[in-house]
């Protein structure tokens, strides 16, 4: 099998997913969580991106509306992205240790961490899945996988504000707010 940028960036979602999975029980018990119904939007617009991005619908091929073929030079920088950005969300995962959890919860002993990632961005793990989709979509090329993209980091962003706005509540608003002006939400260097 020719190892190519495209299959780089396959096997990259692949292994992320299955071993993002497979860590989810290294986390700790969880003592809160906002109600399920306040976290509906995000998880609809991720689903609507993820099926986008990856072109998971039925289609004809010439219905998709392709802007661009990538120079090779431009794919295998793509794939570099995608990588960085799915290796920038295990670095958080691995920092944030056992208060990690999929859906917005506050985890018994919790506490803001401000280190490794978390001293670059209050949302690393947003950030590198943000990275990763934009790189996916400028691989691909196409309309949906750009309308996914952006889908994808509006869904993020959601999320971000959700949990946000629960931690400040869970952990004090004073220790919160603290780090909140001390680091970007997403961006670095970028105050949103």
């Amino acid at each position: 099998m020719l190892i190519t940028p495209d299959v780089v960036i396959r096997f990259a979602w692949i292994a992320w997913f299955v071993s993002w999975l497979a860590a989810a029980v290294w986390s700790d018990r969880t003592v809160a969580r906002p109600s399920i119904r306040r976290e509906i939007l995000y998880r609809l617009l991720a689903i609507a991106g993820v099926i986008l991005l990856f072109g998971m619908y039925f289609h004809p091929v010439s219905a998709e509306i392709v802007l661009w073929e990538p120079r090779p030079e431009v794919a295998w920088a793509m794939a570099g992205l995608v990588v960085m950005g799915l290796a920038f969300t295990w670095w958080a995962r691995i920092s944030l240790g056992r208060l990690w959890s999929s859906t917005v919860t506050r985890k018994a002993h919790h506490h803001v961490v401000d280190t490794g990632p978390y001293a670059i961005v209050r949302h690393p793990i947003y950030t590198g899945i943000i990275l990763a989709s934009i790189a996916t979509a400028m691989m691909r090329g196409t309309v949906l996988a750009f309308a996914g993209a952006a889908i994808l980091t509006l869904s993020w962003y959601v999320k971000a504000r959700l949990e946000e706005e629960f931690l400040r509540e869970k952990l004090g608003k004073e220790q919160y707010d603290a780090y909140k002006r001390r680091v970007p939400m997403l961006i670095p260097f970028v105050r949103i």
